[in-house]
């Protein structure tokens, strides 16, 4: 008799699915909720329906929602997002999967613009939801949309454009997208690149889009490792103008690495800055190669053409964010989760949310006890009037002890404090990827 595979980490503990939709009201609270907040905080992941699936990235999205109003926790919902993909019971690699626009795994992401809410990931459509978690189905923008769209789009906090590209394993490998601030699509443009990469996420600046052409490239031919690492491949980083064409780009090569997740660009003179977390590699030997990411400064004069590349911190990080009203702008403040010392780099296996302040250099950490794992941490601000420190950061952790998840609201100005409000969930809620402070004010009517 032949031994059952063993179970995959992505399947096992809080990795592992939950298997139902639920809906709960009146959430306890352990503190105070603060008044100003008022919404929902949203957040995605990989839940496979069939209980199983063949890496981390490929389940099917589940949504996880708490509604916040007037102190309180008013919800509960964690709802599957019924694509092509979950509906017809599709594998992620299947080639109606890959070739289908509407069949997304909707895993990666979920953030509001333009009155719509949208759950993404990177190879597909987005699928629209209800303030309530429903799916009401996929969106192309009227027909104008076909290309795969970012799970990371950048909402500019001046002109209110989300700016957002498509890649591909086949040609056309890249394309940058801008919807205006009514969600209507106003500019595409192909831009060339040797073949198709992963290209997980972008930068922008108040002047341009920025995207990171980097060395984890598609071999569609390897069923065991479609995405890899390819030493020949180079690195080099793309800056054009807001609203350019592929004649606009200019190239600078860089140190090869791969970056998941920038933290934020901004230009600063003739100078532009991006703070990323970067690896020295990822996927060389498997999918499960995941390699530690370290926050790093690159710089590119636009007058001389010079690059800059400098490590800014020495611990290993997940997940980074800044406060979304300086996406684009020059920011000060960052937040990430982090492994305690000695643990495991993986991220489920987060121990702190880490907090940089990059004028002094100083970082600080919120620990949540020694069997607790924090994902990640957005930031959301007191009031319209409040400074880029002033509000409160929350997320998700579960506590290994008792199987259990809270929704965590800490002080962003006081480092190291306790939570102001824990949110107790009414069940664990998966490790998982990105999500959204979505305020009342940008709901659907």
């Amino acid at each position: 008799m032949t031994d059952l595979a063993p179970t995959p980490w992505f399947l096992k503990g809080n990795y592992a699915p939950v298997d139902d939709e639920l809906t709960a009201f009146d959430l306890p609270v352990t503190g105070a909720i603060p008044s100003s907040l008022g919404g929902l905080y949203l957040r995605n992941g990989s839940n496979p329906k069939s209980g199983a699936a063949g890496h981390w990235f490929f389940g099917d999205g589940m949504v996880h929602g708490v509604r916040l109003a007037g102190g309180k926790a008013e919800w509960y919902r964690n709802r599957y997002v019924r694509t092509t993909k979950f509906e017809k019971g599709l594998d992620a690699m299947d080639p109606e999967t890959i070739f289908d626009p509407t069949a997304s795994a909707a895993n990666t992401h979920v953030l509001a613009h333009a009155g719509r809410i949208w759950a993404l990931e990177e190879g597909h459509l987005p699928y629209e939801l209800t303030p309530e978690l429903d799916t009401k189905g996929v969106d192309d923008f009227g027909g104008k949309l076909t290309t795969a769209f970012t799970a990371h789009p950048k909402l500019c906090p001046e002109t209110g454009e989300l700016h957002f590209f498509g890649y591909s394993a086949v040609a056309p490998f890249l394309t940058y997208h801008v919807l205006d601030a009514s969600g209507v699509l106003v500019h595409s443009a192909e831009i060339t690149v040797p073949k198709g990469t992963m290209m997980h996420d972008f930068m922008i600046t108040r002047d341009h889009a920025i995207f990171m052409d980097l060395p984890v490239v598609f071999d569609l031919d390897n069923p065991v490792a479609p995405i890899r690492w390819d030493d020949d491949y180079g690195a080099r980083i793309g800056i054009l103008p807001r609203m350019g064409t592929d004649a606009d780009v200019r190239w600078f090569e860089v140190e090869p690495c791969y970056v998941f997740h920038p933290l934020n660009a901004y230009v600063s003179g003739d100078t532009v800055v991006c703070d990323v977390g970067r690896s020295e590699s990822m996927w060389r030997d498997s999918m499960d190669d995941f390699k530690p990411s370290y926050l790093h400064r690159w710089t590119f004069d636009l007058a001389t053409g010079a690059v800059g590349e400098a490590q800014l911190d020495e611990v290993s990080h997940g997940f980074p964010r800044v406060d979304d009203r300086v996406v684009g702008l020059q920011h000060r403040y960052g937040w990430g989760a982090a492994p305690r010392a000695g643990s495991p780099t993986l991220l489920g296996n987060a121990g702190v949310v880490v907090k940089w302040d990059l004028q002094t250099g100083q970082q600080s950490t919120y620990d949540f006890g020694p069997t607790a794992h924090p994902g990640e941490f957005v930031f959301v601000q007191d009031s319209d009037a409040a400074g880029e420190d002033e509000g409160w950061a929350m997320g998700f952790v579960y506590e290994e002890s008792t199987d259990t998840t809270d929704l965590v609201i800490l002080d962003a100005s006081a480092p190291g404090s306790e939570p102001v409000a824990r949110v107790h969930i009414p069940q664990r809620v998966p490790f998982g990827f990105h999500g959204s402070w979505v305020d009342d004010s940008v709901l659907p009517g």
